[in-house]
């Protein structure tokens, strides 16, 4: 352990320990019975406008995020911008389909998205689908965050060899792991709020000052390589980039909120009307996560690298350490340790709401539905306070076990999963038209192939799609959506013909789309 900033990492223990603190006292608030499900994992659905604000932001706007978002644009340049319109796009979005969602699941009792698909189309099979989908796209997510957190960690000079490198990490997953189990969703709720009011103040003061260090955003983007500020314009025959990023944009636009964090988040709300209210407000963020990407290039104008020497023992991050160089570049420690706490924290709040997530969908769509179908509310809810340190276990294997690369690879796999599911669930918020077999079906495709087209260019996101002589790069997940809609809309007059629909009906009624 050398190089030690003993002024950032004070500071950074003392927050983290306040945050600790609030973390189990939120057990506390807005007090509700944690041995009912709904009260543990959905905080009893009590969250308003302002709380929900926070929550859906600090779930969706994560720690990786703010690490990720600006190396990609120190390393490639403008396609890392892709992040800025998708986050806009989303919103629309959730104000039309969400607070449908809201209300239905809000009457039925639900409590997560495979609860609703298991409900709308009577299919058990295809719910089960849901929930693995949700499971298996949200664990390389939370080993994502504590990524997030190991970055901050070794910034401040915290490294080392086998359990002295890893030492601080466990910490942090121990302190996740306990106000986790004992507070539920109430936890990161609570936190959300600290933690954005420290990473508002992260960027207002890095975007202010690091501009007037640096001589101004002229000197800035004129420091900046020509072929990193503009994207690449397509040749003859192909869409090239702007395909890229037009498909990238739109695809994690679709995927955001089918996430089981994001799910979770939405259905904590106290009212449908808050939901879109959000959808009004959230954009705040997109304005904030603009100014974060350009980091990115500050960067680059400001010489630092990637990967400082006191960060050697983390090679696998490689461009992930340019934030926390600049921040060390151009601030003082005090400051330093407030940023570093702040990204931290931002992992702390997604972590938890996919670990309670993730337990939701184990305890209602897996152990209820196969193996236990009549448990009691105490032994449902202690199940997923279980399930929950499980999760976060496999995640911390990521990160101690797997080289990082595979735990980030595997999340944009999760992309590419996750999307599958968007006709059961946004397109069944407005019909039942479709089969569940077909929707089965078109989910199988979408995954395999899915799987198959990033495993053929190496595990990245886009793949060069060959039609008619074009060349057409996308976003895997898009294209693959299309051919799950393809098939569902296809095969499910094929399966009403036969007279295969499930014995099982829609046990929703119209009335329960709305107020």
């Amino acid at each position: 352990m050398q190089h030690v900033n003993w002024v950032a990492l004070s500071i950074f223990v003392v927050l983290f320990a306040c945050i600790t603190w609030l973390g189990f006292a939120a057990a506390h608030w807005r007090k509700g019975d944690l041995d009912q499900l709904h009260e543990w994992g959905l905080g009893g659905r009590r969250f308003g406008t302002v709380i929900t604000w926070f929550l859906v932001g600090g779930d969706l706007y994560t720690a990786y995020t703010f690490i990720a978002v600006p190396a990609l644009a120190f390393g490639a340049g403008a396609v890392a911008f892709f992040a800025v319109p998708y986050t806009i796009v989303i919103y629309p979005v959730l104000f039309l389909v969400f607070p449908r969602l809201w209300y239905v699941c809000h009457k039925r009792g639900y409590i997560t998205a495979a609860d609703f698909v298991r409900g709308r189309f009577g299919n058990r099979w295809l719910a089960l689908a849901i929930t693995l989908t949700g499971i298996v796209a949200t664990m390389p997510y939370i080993a994502l965050q504590l990524v997030g957190i190991q970055v901050v960690i070794g910034a401040m000079g915290i490294s080392g060899t086998g359990w002295e490198a890893d030492l601080p990490l466990l910490i942090a997953f121990a302190v996740l792991a306990a106000f986790t189990y004992s507070s539920g969703l109430r936890a990161p709720a609570s936190i959300a709020i600290v933690k954005d009011i420290l990473i508002y103040i992260t960027a207002f003061a890095a975007v202010i000052v690091i501009p007037i260090e640096l001589g101004g955003f002229g000197k800035i983007f004129a420091a900046v390589p020509p072929s990193k500020l503009l994207l690449e314009t397509p040749g003859p025959g192909t869409t090239g980039a702007y395909g890229s990023y037009a498909t990238l944009a739109l695809g994690s636009a679709l995927a955001l909120f089918l996430y089981p964090h994001s799910m979770t988040a939405i259905l904590s709300a106290s009212t449908g009307r808050a939901i879109r209210r959000n959808a009004a407000m959230l954009p705040a963020y997109s304005f904030m996560l603009g100014l974060l990407a350009l980091l990115g290039f500050f960067a680059i104008a400001a010489g630092v690298k990637g990967l400082p020497e006191f960060a050697a023992g983390f090679k696998e991050f490689g461009n992930n350490f340019a934030v926390p160089a600049l921040l060390l570049h151009s601030f003082p420690s005090w400051f330093v340790g407030i940023a570093f706490a702040a990204i931290a924290i931002g992992a702390l709040v997604p972590a938890a709401i996919m670990s309670i997530a993730a337990a939701n969908l184990y305890t209602r769509n897996i152990h209820r539905e196969f193996i236990n179908q009549n448990p009691t509310d105490k032994q449902e809810a202690q199940l997923a306070k279980w399930v929950s340190l499980v999760v976060k276990v496999g995640a911390l294997a990521f990160i101690l076990f797997v080289p990082t690369q595979f735990a980030i690879q595997l999340q944009l796999l999760g992309g590419i999963w996750i999307i599958q599911t968007l006709p059961a669930v946004m397109l069944g918020a407005y019909t039942r038209w479709f089969h569940p077999w077909a929707l089965l079906i078109g989910w199988a495709a979408g995954t395999f192939v899915g799987s198959w087209m990033t495993i053929h260019v190496g595990l990245k996101p886009t793949f060069p799609l060959e039609f008619a002589g074009y060349s057409l790069p996308g976003y895997t997940a898009f294209y693959t959506l299309i051919l799950n809609l393809v098939l569902a809309v296809v095969l499910t007059p094929v399966f009403n013909a036969m007279q295969a629909r499930d014995a099982a009906v829609d046990e929703t009624l119209a009335a329960d789309y709305h107020a």
